[in-house]
């Protein structure tokens, strides 16, 4: 315990040194703000803009920065000097995986400030059960990239299908058939309801085989590469 909350101190101090993955953290939960009180038209869905950027908040920051701080980290031989002072593979991989879930959940209450105060805590639980699939891809991402370029390359795609084919999904049916099959479009789906009684066994269903899929492919990707 005491290692993992050395490399989430070490987290933090690198991230406000490192303003490409801050702004990450922020960029979504400012820009909900800006257009949930600047923007209003007529016919516009309730919370339109917090739930749409919710979604691409939770498919987007924590992968790409989880992605990007292993692999930056292994660029340059961070990992191997924290392995030689004792610090586990299992326990800086926890140690990131917190903070990064963390950092991304303090963005989402920011982002539920516009949110009625009973349907907070069902979108808090949407929001972190979103973070933890991203974070989970990321990591795979990280471990399997050689350095933060080709990290970057990977992620890219990984990110637009996740981050925005719920969006793209509410504009095309034949996206939404293939769609539907993302964690991040049933997370939407259940934050439209913004309500427990709007959870179905087919949405569990597909959040759970997404998670499973995320777990196996970790669990590939660190007995091939490990953090070497």
């Amino acid at each position: 315990m005491r290692n993992i909350c050395i490399i989430i101190k070490k987290q933090v101090w690198d991230t406000l040194k490192n303003k490409t993955v801050l702004i990450q953290f922020i960029l979504f939960p400012i820009m909900t703000l800006i257009m949930e009180n600047a923007i209003k038209i007529d016919g516009m869905s309730e919370l339109f803009f917090t739930k749409l950027f919710s979604v691409m908040y939770m498919g987007m920051a924590p992968l790409t920065s989880t992605a990007s701080i292993i692999s930056e980290e292994k660029e340059k031989n961070t990992l191997r000097v924290l392995t030689m002072a004792n610090v586990k593979p299992w326990e800086y991989l926890v140690g990131v995986g917190i903070y990064v879930w963390f950092i991304c959940m303090i963005g989402a209450g920011v982002m539920a400030t516009g949110i009625k105060k009973e349907n907070i805590p069902f979108y808090l639980l949407i929001m972190a059960v979103g973070f933890g699939i991203s974070i989970l891809a990321g990591a795979c991402i990280g471990i399997f990239a050689k350095n933060q370029m080709t990290a970057t390359s990977i992620v890219m795609p990984v990110m637009l299908v996740f981050a925005f084919s719920p969006m793209l999904a509410m504009f095309n049916e034949s996206i939404e058939k293939v769609a539907r099959f993302a964690y991040t479009e049933q997370l939407k789906k259940l934050m439209d309801n913004m309500d427990f009684d709007g959870i179905t066994p087919n949405a569990i269903c597909i959040l759970a085989v997404n998670a499973v899929i995320m777990v196996l492919l970790f669990y590939i990707a660190f007995r091939k590469k490990g953090l070497e």
